[in-house]
């Protein structure tokens, strides 16, 4: 059974009347995390996409850039996609449950908010409401404000992009208490553990922005030359 069919199963089961919280708790355990994961990705990107007042084609590219469609899924996709859009519960709801599922795995939500904003700059501008709804979607997902800022830092072109700020890292923290903290990234960016993690390997593919902004980010706090101060 593809993702796509486990996924339209389950958000069927919702318009059938099931709450949202008994489809979410059918979804806790591996491999089943995969499917609640991409649920998020969807329902609360299809309901972001909404928050300028448009869906426009480029949010729904980009939200088949962050799950590789099949042609033979791509069907299935789009009933989903539209499901998420028209479902009655409110994005806060989502968020509560799905910050609930992952509340020990506060990684696994940092690549969920990654997916968000892959999806809010897709048609090449951060709109108001966006700002608004990832900045709630974050707090009730318990990140840190710092958090916030780092992802917002990486996405948003007119975002300061000082090396600090992208790594979630304070200016007066040590160089190895830095280094510490980059390399924790590193390790939780390899797809090995993403996979492992429950998220999709179809969603893997945006690890690698990541991986390119904090070794950047790392290089100019470091002032290394190429990968000379990269060594794990």
């Amino acid at each position: 059974m593809s993702l796509w069919t486990r996924i339209s199963d389950a958000l069927a089961a919702l318009a059938a009347g099931e709450s949202l919280s008994e489809v979410f708790d059918r979804l806790r355990a591996p491999p089943e995390r995969t499917v609640a994961f991409a649920i998020a990705v969807i329902a609360l990107g299809a309901k972001m996409a909404k928050a300028d007042g448009q869906v426009t084609r480029d949010e729904v590219t980009a939200f088949r850039e962050v799950f590789q469609i099949a042609r033979d899924d791509e069907t299935g996709a789009a009933r989903v996609f539209d499901m998420a859009r028209t479902d009655v519960a409110g994005y806060q709801e989502y968020a509560r449950r799905i910050h609930s599922m992952f509340a020990d795995d506060p990684t696994t939500l940092c690549d969920l908010m990654e997916g968000l904003f892959h999806i809010a700059m897709a048609d090449g501008f951060y709109h108001p409401g966006e700002n608004e709804f990832l900045e709630e979607v974050s707090r009730i997902f318990g990140q840190t404000p710092q958090q916030f800022q780092a992802l917002r830092a990486r996405f948003v072109p007119d975002a300061p992009k000082d090396p600090y700020t992208v790594l979630g890292v304070s200016p007066q923290m040590t160089k190895e208490e830095i280094r510490t903290h980059w390399r924790k990234l590193v390790r939780d960016t390899h797809p090995d553990a993403m996979i492992a993690r429950g998220v999709p390997e179809e969603a893997v593919r945006l690890a690698e922005k990541r991986m390119v902004d904090i070794n950047r980010a790392w290089d100019e706090i470091s002032g290394c030359c190429g990968n000379a101060d990269r060594n794990l």
